[in-house]
């Protein structure tokens, strides 16, 4: 099953720690074989890093580096721009084109 929710859509978060329910970021990673994505600014995850040397002869800064974790597909909502309301997405041919709609106020998101 494809994934309708695309790099760059902003989604809202629906399910998952209470304190981060309804965050609203932007996708910036999406892997549709595992059925999940990553979202700007949610699921923020720490690693404490170590000093390595590259190849090229520079050091890579040691310390602890805070990124974003993956987030399951089924945990967040795309985010219509333009009634701005998490919504249900829907798919809508158009001359042997698909077309990914709003469910809500029925306008084509892309």
């Amino acid at each position: 099953m494809s994934v309708k929710i695309r790099k760059g859509d902003t989604v809202e978060l629906i399910s998952g720690p209470r304190d981060e329910i309804g965050k609203r970021g932007e996708v910036i990673k999406v892997s549709p074989e595992v059925h999940r994505l990553v979202v700007q600014g949610v699921n923020m995850r720490k690693k404490h890093q170590r000093q390595v040397q590259t190849q090229q002869g520079r050091n890579l800064k040691p310390g602890i580096v805070e990124f974003e974790g993956s987030v399951d597909v089924s945990n967040v909502m795309l985010v219509c721009p333009k009634c701005d309301k998490a919504t249900r997405v829907g798919m809508q041919l158009e001359s042997d084109e698909y077309h990914r709609m709003c469910k809500q106020c029925g306008q084509l998101i892309d």
